[in-house]
């Protein structure tokens, strides 16, 4: 879907030095050289240790060592390529197109612009065999200095954008432009300099939009060849659904960065033809799943608002949502079609603030988690474990200073605490034995090299580092930790840090340890999600770890290794390994190898409502664990569904409610009773239906629990109020009807008043009915609605089992145009 195309192709991942790697992205930046973590941070970091220091438990690694036969299989189909004079200190490996097999690699490097002008050039390499031989192409891109930074964009399909780096003072920027996985480029030049990589659109490769230095936005509808200034003064941008563009600019001559919250948003749906303003006073703004959003700023002394709108802006409403000061700010943690994930922070530098789950319009917003995890950095541990529908782990920061994982299976309803790895003990002197995850904070401490890793393809596999005890735990050295169930339960897999990569969709797991001062030579790999694991010497040298790379999507089996190797003359020469696991696992899975599996079912409990998540149960066919077969590329995922009845589970407290602790019904909050919850549409006042409940968004249970609505709807015209009872008649006053003329007088009127006492009752009964038919399904109408008690901070209290939160990493923020 458009909604789910948002995030931009060609994704860089920065790895520093040899402790870095990731896959995901098609596009992935190796260096050579270390980066300083200092520079950029928002506020001081904060020390995951625990009060006390605690020890680790320790697991027993299942270790299968490889047959002769293994062996000399996997030497036969193992391919080592150095980089013969190359002295680039930094790679850039980028997948073209969707199983083509090719691969572009960029060495380059950054020096001084004359050095350039004098000869310097970036070396271009391809490989149409999925990395195991590389071809030197720089000539078709004229031996030209590619950059560094944002340097390469791969789009749909099989186009590629490389950007050199030239002079400022030249009259404009030059791209090389392919669109056929990279065997030929075409020279263009640009009539501006870019500030930031060029973005594609969705669906259309041939839609390119880019910003400029001078702050110019800039269309192409021909990938490229030529190039059209949409507006002037753009601070940023985003594609929406369809051709929808959306920017936000200055609306003064003089633009500065610092006059955030003095832009302005605007739409065009035409390509750039015409404009439409949607709001000003802008602070930012940003696209995800179906939503558009913003926050607002009246004046810089003034807390920032959030607006959202599901139709590309056409409609927007203020978001019921706490105002945040200049001390806080907004961070947009996940979103799709369905719902929206927003943390919004505590004031000051308290390292956490509260997590919010959206409607399905993005405006009510209930509490989901409190002290969410927000580090000082401003990257939060929040991830969505991509393996099994409606899964969630992050990161919580306790009173008491720890950090503790939590983990939700119904898109944030509920949050619990990770249960102990089956295969391990924590003893008598830990207090509460649970498996705690190390995300984003602990990766910016360099306490891990990996964030938790799942695919959508590998149905319910989640690998993660973590560490167990009453919360985590930067002095306990750090393993590697399996789920196959999507978090329910945990194995300790391998003892230490690593690098670790999905192949075959789940049949493959590969590994490679971690070495922070040392070179590597070994490959760790397992066919049973982890159980087990072979070791296989992929190389009689050495060398320093860059990264591991595989091909996205998991459907590949071969994995290569990258790093540098010291040469004798000093010099450091760059070497991939690939190892192509497709010859050793030769036989292709078979309907035996296959098993049906019943997602969220736990032991114990209703039998009925086992496996019911979301108001659905859903069973997979996926692989059985001791089956060693490839599931190949044409795997694909297959499931069964089949719908469960409706309870208070499925069930959201509405604005203004909260779930009682004993009954675990939503009861009215007293703050908010008399509240008015009106706005005017079509010249009327209608008040908002609630029964305080709304289903959790996506969730398609059917029957069963139907919340009753509380209030009835009172509709009446605006500012309108009943007039008043008309001044009684003294009582003494009386009218007699004596003559003929009088009395035929009061027949006529007596018989209109019939008749119009009779259209009243049909119009009762008709509004009667409207009445009943709307309380049978609660709904929200909203176009202006104003939150009215931002100061008492009143927002819908869900009950979230606070028990603790886990893991993930999006860097949408106000700092990130998030706000």
């Amino acid at each position: 879907m458009i909604c789910k195309l948002v995030v931009v192709v060609g994704v860089y991942v920065l790895l520093q030095g040899a402790e870095g790697t990731s896959r995901g992205g098609r596009t992935v930046t190796f260096h050579r050289t270390q980066q300083d973590d200092s520079q950029g941070q928002a506020r001081p970091r904060r020390d995951s240790s625990p009060p006390k220091p605690i020890h680790s438990p320790t697991f027993t690694s299942c270790r299968t060592p490889l047959t002769p036969a293994e062996h000399k299989v996997l030497d036969d189909n193992t391919h080592e390529t150095g980089f013969n004079g190359d002295d680039g200190s930094h790679v850039i490996l980028t997948w073209v197109g969707d199983g083509t097999g090719v691969i572009l690699v960029l060495s380059t490097f950054s020096a001084p612009i004359d050095s350039f002008i004098e000869g310097g050039s970036s070396r271009l390499y391809r490989s149409t065999d999925y990395g195991k031989s590389f071809h030197d192409i720089s000539h078709r891109i004229n031996n030209t200095f590619i950059r560094e930074e944002f340097g390469v964009s791969v789009g749909p399909g099989s186009s590629v954008i490389l950007i050199a780096d030239i002079p400022l003072d030249n009259r404009g920027g030059i791209i090389f432009t392919s669109t056929d996985a990279g065997a030929t480029f075409k020279f263009i030049q640009l009539p501006f300099h870019l500030a930031q990589p060029i973005t594609y659109h969705f669906l259309n490769p041939d839609y390119l939009v880019a910003l400029s230095i001078d702050d110019g936005l800039w269309l192409s509808l021909d990938f490229g060849a030529k190039w059209t200034k949409v507006h002037d003064e753009v601070f940023s941008f985003s594609w929406g659904a369809g051709v929808n563009l959306f920017f936000s600019c200055s609306r003064t001559d003089t633009f500065k960065a610092d006059e955030r919250g003095d832009l302005v948003l605007k739409r065009t749906k035409d390509l750039g033809n015409t404009f439409t303003t949607i709001h000003e006073d802008i602070y930012s703004f940003g696209y995800i799943g179906a939503f558009l959003f913003f926050s607002v700023i009246s004046s810089s002394r003034s807390p920032r608002v959030m607006y959202f709108s599901s139709d590309q802006g056409d409609t927007f409403s203020r978001a019921l949502l706490p105002s945040a000061s200049t001390e806080q700010f907004y961070s947009i943690l996940d979103g799709d079609e369905d719902m929206l994930f927003m943390h919004v922070d505590n004031p000051g530098d308290t390292f956490f603030g509260t997590m919010y789950t959206s409607d399905d319009r993005g405006i009510l917003f209930s509490k989901s988690l409190e002290r969410h995890l927000f580090d000082g950095q401003r990257k939060s541990d929040f991830t969505n474990i991509t393996s099994l529908r409606g899964v969630y782990l992050t990161n919580k920061l306790d009173e008491d200073g720890c950090i503790r994982s939590v983990i939700s299976f119904n898109r944030g309803g509920m949050w619990r605490q990770l249960n102990k790895p089956e295969n391990l003990e924590c003893g008598e002197h830990v207090k509460n034995c649970n498996l705690h995850i190390h995300g984003e904070h602990s990766r910016n401490n360099r306490i891990v090299p990996m964030l938790a890793l799942s695919e959508p393809t590998a149905i319910g596999l989640v690998i993660a580092h973590g560490t167990v005890g009453d919360c985590l735990s930067s002095s306990q050295h750090p393993d590697v930790f399996v789920s196959s169930d999507g978090g329910y339960s945990w194995r300790g897999t391998l003892r230490g840090t690593h690098h670790y990569s999905i192949l075959d969709s789940g049949g493959l797991i590969v590994a490679v340890e971690a070495q922070h001062e040392g070179q590597v030579k070994t490959i760790k790999f397992s066919t049973d999600e982890g159980q087990c694991w072979k070791s296989y010497n992929f190389t009689e040298q050495p060398f320093f770890f860059a990264g591991l790379a595989s091909e996205p999507g998991t459907k590949a089996m071969s994995v290569s290794v990258w790093g540098f190797r010291p040469e004798e003359d000093g010099q450091p020469m760059w070497v991939a390994v690939t190892i192509d696991f497709q010859s050793l696992i030769t036989r292709e899975c078979n309907d035996q190898d296959y098993e049906e599996w019943l997602a969220h079912s736990t032991n114990g409990g209703d039998l009925e409502r086992n496996g019911c998540i979301l108001g659905v149960k859903e069973t997979y066919r996926r692989l059985k664990k001791q089956s060693m077969c490839r599931n190949g590329r044409g795997y694909v995922v297959s499931k069964k569904q089949s719908p469960c009845l409706c309870t208070r589970e499925d069930y959201l407290c509405d604005y203004g409610y909260y779930r009682h602790v004993n009954t675990s019904e939503c009861v009215r909050q007293s703050s908010t009773e008399n509240i008015s919850l009106e706005r005017c549409l079509n010249g009327e006042e209608d008040e908002l239906l609630t029964a305080g409940y709304r289903k959790v968004p996506s969730d398609r249970c059917e029957r069963g629990f139907t919340p009753q609505l509380a209030v009835q709807t009172v509709i009446r015209p605006c500012g309108v109020t009943p007039n008043p009872s008309p001044p009684a008649r003294p009582s003494s006053t009386v009218t007699h009807f004596d003559t003929p003329q009088e009395r035929l007088v009061l027949i006529l009127v007596c018989a209109g008043a019939g008749v119009i006492v009779l259209v009243a009752i049909v119009s009762a009964v008709y509004a009667v009915r409207r009445m009943v038919y709307r309380n049978r399904t609660p709904e929200y109408r909203f176009s202006n609605l104003r939150l009215q008690d931002d100061d008492n901070n009143i927002t819908a209290d869900l009950e979230s089992t606070t028990s603790s939160n886990g893991i993930a990493s999006q860097p949408d923020s106000d700092d990130d145009l998030i706000d």
